[in-house]
């Protein structure tokens, strides 16, 4: 695949993303950055940060208890890997089906260009209309 193949591939998923963030699903993101990343490309919909100082536990209750689910929008690179499994696992664990379909096109789509969800604007800004 190349680079304009995984760029559309990057935008079609981004596109599903900010259509279900519109109509009130929640992205769980690390930190700010990544919050104000997703912002610039055009999400307008409740964005909750897993950064906050509170553990992953803690996040997850939170997240459940006030949206009853989510997507799940780590980076993709190791440490990010094993944040999402971990959110995954806790969430389903309480008979929840949070999406990570978003972060797998994305991690598909932009690997190696980026491995993070904070640099999407600045790879896919030009694509994404």
């Amino acid at each position: 695949m190349n680079r304009e193949q995984r760029y559309a591939l990057a935008n079609r998923a981004l596109e599903s993303c900010i259509e279900e963030n519109a109509e009130g699903t929640v992205i769980l993101v690390e930190g700010k950055r990544d919050e104000a990343a997703l912002r610039s490309l055009g999400f307008s919909g409740p964005i909750e940060k897993l950064n906050r100082g509170w553990t992953i536990d803690r996040v997850v209750v939170y997240i459940v208890e006030k949206y009853g689910s989510c997507i799940v929008l780590m980076d993709w690179d190791r440490t990010g890997g094993r944040l999402q499994r971990k959110l995954m696992d806790s969430m389903t664990s309480l008979d929840i089906k949070p999406s990570d379909e978003c972060r797998r096109a994305l991690s598909k789509a932009m690997k190696p260009d980026t491995m993070c969800v904070e640099d999407l604007p600045s790879f896919l800004g030009e694509y994404h209309a």
